[in-house]
């Protein structure tokens, strides 16, 4: 079983979810056994005003731990992920990020801020 940990910046409390990424998707938003799908799939918001169509950066998630056991990202995602505030070298989208390791352990940091380009005008 995969293990992902969520952290608040804005201070909630930290949720965990034990899953089989065999059983993705989990959700209809964002890509089968991305991180949106997974936390959408387990009951648990992740802001994604595109509906997870890599197509705003609401669902920015820093990546603490496992990074390399994600999928790669693309041009698109990068080019997304340069508009999202707060922006590190190990930000992705969450409706992109494949968990692709069934036993892998992922820790994400969900920023307090986002931009919702879609209702921006961008």
């Amino acid at each position: 079983m995969a293990r992902l940990r969520v952290i608040y910046e804005s201070g909630e409390p930290e949720q965990v979810i034990e899953f089989d990424p065999a059983a993705a998707p989990f959700h209809h938003d964002g890509r089968p056994g991305s991180i949106l799908d997974i936390l959408l799939g387990h009951g648990i918001h992740l802001e994604h005003a595109c509906g997870g169509n890599c197509a705003c950066t609401t669902c920015h998630v820093i990546v603490k731990q496992g990074a390399n056991r994600l999928s790669e990202p693309t041009e698109q995602e990068e080019d997304m992920l340069d508009k999202a505030p707060g922006l590190t070298p190990t930000s992705r989208l969450g409706c992109q990020a494949v968990v692709e390791d069934p036993d892998s352990e992922i820790v994400v940091l969900v920023p307090r801020y986002t931009i919702n380009q879609m209702s921006e005008g961008r």
